[in-house]
């Protein structure tokens, strides 16, 4: 026997944990948005990245959304932190989510809806009191940015966009 085959090999055995943490983080999505100091906040970002579905998230334009989101509602970042342990607590699959809040017809039923809007279209609020915090850089643009550019601009001359195609 070769003493130095017994020994495990360390360099080896750090690669793997290394992979295996990295996999194990992937499926908790929540646990990347603590870098926020502000502990509503942070669970804002982190129901948000559940939500979504993605991983990170543009943290100022989650400051604006949060704070307009709070200007609508005093209570948000108590029914935020209330569906984040909802599911945290009964592992639930996002994609379910929604199916089960409606189906326990709970008051945190609207959340993920406005949550997502927010996000997704850059809108908070309803009716007159809409107001519309992002447009080129909300998800919706994002998501498609590799191919299309939001219509933000005209791109011909001023007025071009007035008159009717021949």
């Amino acid at each position: 026997m070769n003493p130095q085959h017994d020994r495990p090999d360390l360099t080896r055995r750090l690669l793997l944990f290394g992979i295996a943490s990295a996999y194990t983080v992937s499926w908790v999505p929540w646990s990347l948005a603590e870098a926020a100091t502000d502990g509503e906040f942070a669970t804002f970002m982190a129901l948000s990245a559940v939500l979504s579905g993605h991983e990170t998230l543009d943290e100022a334009h989650g400051q604006r959304l949060y704070a307009a989101l709070v200007a609508d509602d005093p209570d948000f970042p108590k029914a935020s932190k209330s569906l984040l342990d909802i599911i945290q607590q009964r592992t639930i699959d996002p994609l379910q989510l929604q199916k089960l809040l409606d189906g326990e017809n709970t008051p945190l039923a609207a959340l993920p809806q406005r949550i997502l809007t927010a996000w997704y279209m850059g809108i908070v609020g309803d009716g007159p009191n809409a107001r519309c915090l992002a447009f080129e850089t909300a998800l919706n643009a994002q998501a498609v940015a590799d191919v299309l550019r939001p219509p933000t601009y005209a791109y011909g001359a001023y007025g071009s966009w007035t008159r009717n195609p021949i």
